[in-house]
């Protein structure tokens, strides 16, 4: 019991720790997963996953892959179908059926593989695996509509594939009894028409359930869990490998109900999500036998290259012919297909059953279909961020600043963002306020920040940092508040630490970070603007002369933002004060005379004022 506690500890550890240097490095979160779990498994021996966990291991990884596909599901929003020209109805009903005929050839032709099994194993070479493709969209700054017809076609596909697999099982089963493939589809398609009913049955009674207080707060979160993975096992026993497609029905049909109680346990899907897919990947490449691995042959590596260069591009460009999806598109699409624990899973399940009917290729299958996934993750993994550079599809994804509020500080503000070369975007819902913005060329967005209808309007992948900068700190509360979950607690700032007559404030728990270090708000600002004090930045050469430059500013006043040379920004606040290297740019608000006197380059458009007389 201690050795498996502490099993699972590592695991949790390696797949956790991980995920946090990729985060700090900008390395694929899965291919150093993959990595790790080779050192843990198959090298070292630490962690031997068919020991430690037995026969409970095909359940665990099931149930994990099924949570992740209801939790990818629940983030298929059916609007976001209206941006993709078809893509994926094209891919799904034509790229299923053409690639899975290129992929039997090539199992045929160049892996070697007989045609029952070349057929069957091509059949689960059509999924392309969200366990893999969502997170290296969350590292990757992809363009958004690119990105929905990744993360759709992955979701998707990847129980039509499993579907395939045991379309393709059933046929070799039956062929004895005189069973024919027509039967077997016809059969199969009724167990999937099953499956999606249980799926969408389920979603529509917790749809029924949620918003009329018939399940408690606490219980929410529990009672959706169990669900999933209820309806998971329930669609399994009425037809093998049914229960993927039930669960991923389930999670889309939730998703476009418009359940306001979602949003209140979809930040603790999301936390499962990344928990269970570290721990599965580890698992996954800590499972990896040597000796299985040695049977690889050089056909197997053509065989992948095949894949990699032929089937999928052949696959993606047959299936989009004729679309209004950009050429650069479709070579992107066709170009990322990583495959995850979805392939070795079904492959390993079947390679079993092949045995049992007689066909010997059933090792070949699990060597191979591991050889796929690690070439995958390392090929796609290492270069979907550069192909997006060279194509041009990449947004600014992390490195954009959202400005809430286009007061004359807040389109200052942005100016002098916009200025430096920082993708920025001003909101407000008053045009009029916005005039100033447009004349200067800032890009703008005229709405409710908070309205539903904001996502399909504006890309918020693209920002990394958030400023509310109204001058109502209420509201500035409640748009940090609203938007710390998705954009991270550190990345979303407000005007300060503001008190009333009475000496109350906003609880902290609520507030964004405080801009100014000294935490001064709305009042304050206005005052200090009337002072004169304007935007300036200053190229860091040296420390020494960084420190210099603003030993004279004013305690309350001086660096604002840091502008890293990756175009990252961060602010300088009370509770952080990032150190700029050489290279990185400091945008700095102070009084006009200290900055001129520091010799700082001044960003700031408004003349200089009279403070006696400016009002």
């Amino acid at each position: 019991m201690e050795h498996f506690a502490a099993v699972l500890a590592l695991i949790g550890v390696i797949g956790i720790g991980s995920q946090w240097v990729a985060w700090r490095t900008g390395l694929p979160a899965i291919a150093l997963m993959l990595v790790t779990g080779l050192l843990a498994g198959p090298i070292f021996g630490i962690i031997n996953p068919e020991v430690d966990f037995g026969h409970l291991l095909e359940p665990l990884v099931s149930l994990a892959v099924a949570v992740i596909l209801f939790e990818g599901g629940l983030s298929l929003n059916l609007r976001e179908l209206r941006h993709v020209e078809g893509a994926v109805h094209r891919l799904v009903l034509i790229g299923v059926p053409v690639g899975w005929v290129l992929g039997a050839l090539a199992c045929y032709y160049i892996a070697g593989l007989v045609w029952p099994v070349a057929i069957l194993f091509a059949g689960i070479l059509v999924v392309t695996g969200p366990t893999v493709v969502i997170p290296l969209l969350r590292q990757t700054s992809v363009s958004s509509r690119t990105r929905a017809i990744l993360k759709w076609e992955a979701i998707v596909n990847d129980p039509i594939g499993a579907l395939c697999a045991v379309v393709t099982y059933e046929v070799l089963r039956q062929a004895g009894g005189g069973a024919t493939i027509v039967q077997a589809g016809v059969s199969l398609l009724a167990a999937a028409v099953v499956a999606g009913l249980m799926g969408f049955g389920v979603a529509r009674l917790l749809g029924w359930a949620l918003p009329r207080g018939y399940i408690p707060e606490f219980l929410k979160a529990p009672v959706l869990l169990v669900a999933v993975i209820a309806t998971f096992v329930g669609s399994n026993a009425i037809e093998q490998e049914t229960g993927l497609l039930a669960v991923t029905v389930m999670g889309i049909a939730m998703a476009n109900m418009g359940l306001a109680s979602l949003r209140d346990v979809l930040r603790f899907k999301e936390n499962m999500t990344v928990i269970l897919v570290s721990g599965v990947f580890v698992l996954l490449s800590a499972s990896l036998d040597l000796a299985v691995l040695r049977q690889f042959e050089f056909r197997f590596g053509l065989f992948i290259l095949a894949l990699l260069f032929l089937v999928r591009p052949a696959t993606v460009f047959l299936s989009l012919l004729g679309s209004r999806i950009p050429w650069r598109e479709r070579l992107f699409v066709g170009w990322i297909a990583p495959r995850g624990i979805v392939l070795v899973a079904i492959t390993g399940l079947f390679a079993l059953r092949l045995g049992e009917l007689g066909f010997g290729d059933g090792g070949t299958l699990v060597a191979l279909s591991f050889a796929v996934v690690a070439a995958t993750i390392l090929a796609h993994g290492f270069t979907i961020a550069p192909m997006a550079r060279v194509l041009g599809l990449t947004s600014p994804g992390g490195s954009a600043v959202l400005v809430i509020g286009a007061t004359e500080w807040g389109t200052a503000l942005a100016g002098a963002l916009q200025r430096l070369g920082v993708g920025v975007v001003i909101s407000d819902t008053s045009p009029q306020r916005l005039a100033e913005a447009r004349s200067r060329d800032i890009a703008c967005f005229n709405g409710e920040i908070l309205a539903e209808a904001t996502e399909e309007r504006l890309d918020l992948q693209q920002f990394g940092i958030l400023a509310a900068v109204t001058d109502n700190e209420a509201y500035n509360t409640l748009v940090c508040s609203e938007f710390a979950p998705e954009l991270g607690r550190d990345n979303v700032y407000q005007l300060g630490d503001e008190t009333d007559d009475a000496g109350n404030s906003l609880p902290a728990t609520l507030r964004g970070r405080a801009i100014f270090q000294s935490g001064f708000g709305v009042q304050e600002l206005a005052h200090r603007i009337r002072e004169d004090w304007v935007f300036a930045s200053l190229k860091v050469d040296n420390p020494a002369d960084y420190a210099r430059r603003t030993s004279g500013m004013p305690q309350s006043g001086g660096p604002l933002l840091l502008i890293a040379k990756s175009g990252r920004a961060r602010f300088f606040t009370h509770a952080s004060r990032p150190t700029p290297g050489q290279g990185d740019t400091v945008l700095a608000y102070a009084p006009r005379p200290a900055l001129q006197a520091a010799g700082w380059q001044l960003l700031h458009d408004q003349p200089a004022r009279n403070p006696e007389t400016s009002g």
